[in-house]
């Protein structure tokens, strides 16, 4: 191989993007399809607990280690009362979601979904409707999930069986509100005004809660960029973190231009930043607004099988992607961008968690299994905690359909100085091995422990239920870091985790 067929690059202490908030490896589970009905709640499953939520399920969503689910939508939330899933559960009425044009039971709400969370050992990014409902029901939400006690709604929730109050610390003024997809969808001066009453009085009844407010649900909506200035104009005191959403599909079978999409996810966060900037300079405000990308993720291979779906199920199976080996490279390269920006991007949500676009599959009644994007994210957030570091990287490059200059090599250390450990994710986008030299000497005596790679000869391989383990992670050897200097061949079309002891 000749040496123009090699990156580098250089990481050094001093270095720093940020520490990052452990809450960029959070996920969703939205009333949609099979997440909560088949997915994460199933009595009749052998697995199901006393709760009826599967226990095989919330061992894998532990496996991702995901600090925060955001609940209950989505699309769903706009048109959901959230009234309706709280209380004796044979007194609920069951609803028509116009969303997704399901029946909604409403076995599962609010608390059950709670009590979830704590098991799998994630908190809950509680979604309000701002659709169909607004600024009297945002609070009554509030008081019933963190209120003490002593008056309506917080009584209420003793009276169904929850003492303490749930504690919910992040809030999202509804979702997607500038899609006409969206019921209640609102221009930017409607939902700016709503978000901003909203999250004043929200915060009236627990000043100590975030919240996210909606930034556009995809950075080519003809109304993006100006419906972040807008919303931010009004509501820009009252907000902590705005929202981004996007999803990526090789729709045309164009490999290389579908691994370069990470690119323009990198363009959206930083256009998004400059905007928030923008209004804090107009606003000559001290404050900074952080990103929640509360939705990000592979989503094609379902479209045209949702469209033959009956309306009208409970659980019905809607956006049930089958994930390949190339699906989880984009996803490694989304998640080495997120990391990138970690400074601004505080909160992220992988979409979604069970059955819905999500790295872990159930049959109902029968196994669970994990897709193929369930092995980047299970590394990122095991092994990826500590600082996220800037590490400017020399790699050969190549031009695509919607892309220039894309580096073979995606890539982003992360320093976890207290257990003294340096972890490098890193994508190679080529159909060859790809050298790399990895600079370490502001690290004396690093030591390389582990090379983790995900990859498969057919870049279309797929997990199934008779397949599950098709497509796994394995071990290869690491030379030894030396003079400073650790050499790691990448494989073709790859997803790394090298760990190093520093």
């Amino acid at each position: 191989m000749t040496d123009a067929w090699k990156a580098r690059m250089t990481i050094d202490p001093t270095y720093r993007v940020a520490d990052l908030d452990p809450r960029i490896y959070g996920s969703f589970i939205e009333h949609l399809g099979r997440a909560v009905y088949g997915g994460i709640y199933d009595p009749g499953h052998p697995a199901a607990d006393e709760d009826g939520f599967r226990q095989d399920v919330i061992d894998l969503v532990k496996e991702l280690n995901v600090p925060i689910v955001r609940y209950p939508g989505g699309n769903f939330v706009s048109g959901y009362r959230w009234e309706d899933g709280v209380g004796p559960v044979d007194e609920r009425p069951v609803q028509l979601d116009l969303a997704w044009r399901s029946l909604e039971p409403n076995r599962v709400g609010l608390n059950e979904f709670a009590r979830w969370a704590k098991k799998a050992d994630s908190q809950v990014m509680m979604a309000v409707n701002l659709g169909t409902r607004g600024i009297e029901d945002a609070k009554h939400l509030v008081e019933y999930c963190n209120h003490p006690g002593g008056s309506y709604w917080s009584d209420l929730r003793r009276r169904h069986g929850v003492d303490k109050p749930h504690g919910i610390r992040v809030w999202c003024l509804g979702n997607e509100m500038d899609g006409p997809w969206q019921i209640g969808h609102k221009t930017a001066d409607e939902y700016g005004r709503i978000a901003q009453e909203a999250a004043k009085v929200m915060k009236w009844v627990d000043p100590s809660i975030e919240l996210v407010a909606c930034g556009s649900s995809h950075a080519k909506m003809p109304t993006f960029p100006d419906w972040e200035r807008i919303v931010l104009e009004h509501a820009y005191d009252e907000i902590d973190y705005l929202s981004l959403h996007t999803y990526y599909g090789n729709r045309d079978g164009d490999l290389a231009n579908f691994l370069a999409c990470s690119l323009d996810m990198d363009a959206f966060i930083r256009t998004v930043v400059a905007t928030c900037d923008f209004v804090r300079a107009k606003k000559r405000s001290r404050k900074t607004i952080y990103l929640s990308f509360d939705e990000w993720n592979v989503w094609f291979h379902s479209n045209e099988a949702d469209k033959q779906v009956e309306p009208w199920q409970v659980g019905p199976p809607l956006l049930e992607d089958v994930y390949t080996m190339e699906d989880a490279l984009v996803a490694g390269c989304m998640l080495i961008t997120l990391l990138k920006h970690a400074d601004r991007v505080r909160i992220a949500c992988l979409a979604q968690l069970v059955n819905v676009i999500a790295p872990i599959m159930t049959e109902s009644g029968g196994p669970s299994w994990r897709q193929t994007i369930f092995y980047p994210f299970q590394h990122a957030s095991n092994l990826a905690r500590g600082t996220v570091m800037h590490a400017p990287v020399e790699s050969p490059k190549y031009d695509s359909k919607d892309f220039t200059d894309v580096p073979y090599l995606e890539a982003v250390p992360v320093w976890n100085q207290e257990a003294g450990e340096l972890v490098l994710l890193a994508v190679n986008r080529g159909e060859r091995p790809l050298p790399l030299e990895v600079d370490v000497r502001g690290f004396p005596g690093a030591r390389a422990e582990e090379h983790l790679v995900l990859a498969h000869p057919d870049v279309k391989a797929v997990n199934t239920k008779e397949r599950p383990n098709e497509v796994v992670p394995a071990k290869r050897a690491v030379e030894p870091v030396d003079g400073g200097r650790l050499a790691v061949l990448l494989p073709a079309l790859s997803w790394n985790v090298i760990r190093l002891s520093v």
